[in-house]
C-alpha cells in the first residue's frame, strides 16, 4: 500500500501550517498529512488547487504541476504529460477550479501519479462534494 494511501492523503500533501477538514493533528506521518478518509484527502487536493488559482494566479496543468511537484523533487514534465493524457486537456489550457468537468479528472489522474495505483471514483467524487460545499 502507498503511503498515500495509508494517510488518506491520495496527493502526498506536506506538513504545512495550513489545515483542512477532515486532517489528523498529529499525523502519525513525519512528512505527509494524514486525513480521516479518502473523500477528506481528496477534498484537501481540490482547495490546494483552487487556492493556487486564487492566491497566485495559476491556472493551468503546466502552471500548478510546477508548483504541486516541483523539479527539484519529481519528474514535473512526465507528471504533466501524465495528467494531459489521461484528461485530455492540453497543458497550457485556462482552467476552472470550481469545473467538476476540469477538476475531477484532473485529481484523479494526480492521485494515479502520486499513488501508482487506480483510483476509486466514488472517493473522488465524494471529496468534490464536500469541497464544493465549502464554497460561498
Amino acid at each position: 500500500m502507498s503511503r498515500g494511501i495509508r494517510n488518506c492523503n491520495p496527493g502526498n500533501i506536506r506538513h504545512s501550517k495550513v489545515r483542512y477538514d477532515g486532517e489528523v493533528v498529529p499525523s502519525r506521518d513525519d512528512e505527509f498529512k494524514e486525513f480521516e478518509s479518502m473523500s477528506y484527502g481528496y477534498r484537501a487536493m481540490f482547495v490546494l488547487l483552487d487556492s493556487y488559482r486564487r492566491r497566485y494566479g495559476l491556472d493551468t496543468i503546466r502552471q500548478m504541476l510546477n508548483r504541486y511537484a516541483p523539479a527539484t523533487e519529481n519528474f514535473t514534465e512526465s507528471y504533466i504529460r501524465y495528467v494531459v493524457r489521461r484528461t485530455g486537456i492540453r497543458a497550457d489550457e485556462r482552467l476552472d477550479t470550481l469545473s467538476v468537468r476540469d477538476m475531477i479528472p484532473i485529481v484523479a489522474a494526480m492521485s494515479e501519479i502520486e499513488n501508482g495505483a487506480k483510483v476509486v471514483m466514488a472517493d473522488v467524487e465524494s471529496g468534490w462534494q464536500m469541497f464544493m460545499e465549502s464554497q460561498p
